[in-house]
């Protein structure tokens, strides 16, 4: 076995100050894609379980300032995902009347989309990718995030957030189409 040997150590200076994480710096559309996505090897997953109630889960997302959950089972296992639009859209709503429960009894796994719904991108296709490639993608499935997955869609590794990359570029990024129609409003309505 090797042996290390101890290293000296120095007295903290006094009104020392802990170190803050750097906000994420501005970006253009030309930028690597990886500039805009959380890397979930550095920054801990926001995650709740599908017997939490959509209440803990929304206080969850406001003390992680996120709008995403990951949704785990037992075994830590993806099982879905809650978004803020799923919290604050009709969906509970839906529920709570179809089932004849309140609002307060209604848990994530109730309204969550379920992993077997989601999409990935994979990782060794975002090392090619530009920002501005994530806007369009975004803007062209309605998403307010895109998952990344690695080892063959086994393991999630990052997130693209619309509000994050918005904040970063600098602009309002509208990614859902906005109705024009009455046809639109009812379609939307339905789904």
């Amino acid at each position: 076995m090797r042996e290390y040997s101890p290293l000296a150590l120095s007295p903290l200076a006094p009104a020392a100050r802990v170190t803050e994480p750097m906000p994420p710096g501005h970006v253009t559309l030309d930028d690597p894609a990886f500039s805009v996505m959380t890397d979930l090897r550095e920054v801990a997953a926001a995650t709740t379980t599908p017997d939490e109630t959509i209440g803990q889960a929304h206080a969850q997302m406001i003390r992680r300032g996120v709008r995403l959950l990951f949704v785990l089972d037992p075994q830590r296992a993806i099982a879905g995902v809650l978004t803020a639009t799923d919290l604050l859209g009709e969906k509970p709503m839906r529920f709570a009347q179809s089932h004849g429960v309140s609002h307060s009894e209604i848990q994530v796994g109730d309204i969550m989309t379920p992993a077997e719904s989601l999409d990935a991108m994979p990782l060794m296709d975002v090392a090619q990718m530009r920002v501005g490639h994530i806007v369009a993608t975004m803007k062209a499935v309605g998403r307010q995030h895109l998952v990344v997955a690695e080892d063959g869609g086994r393991r999630v590794r990052g997130i693209f957030s619309a509000s994050q990359v918005a904040r970063q570029l600098g602009i309002d990024l509208q990614t859902s189409a906005v109705a024009t129609t009455f046809a639109d409003i009812e379609a939307a309505l339905v789904r």
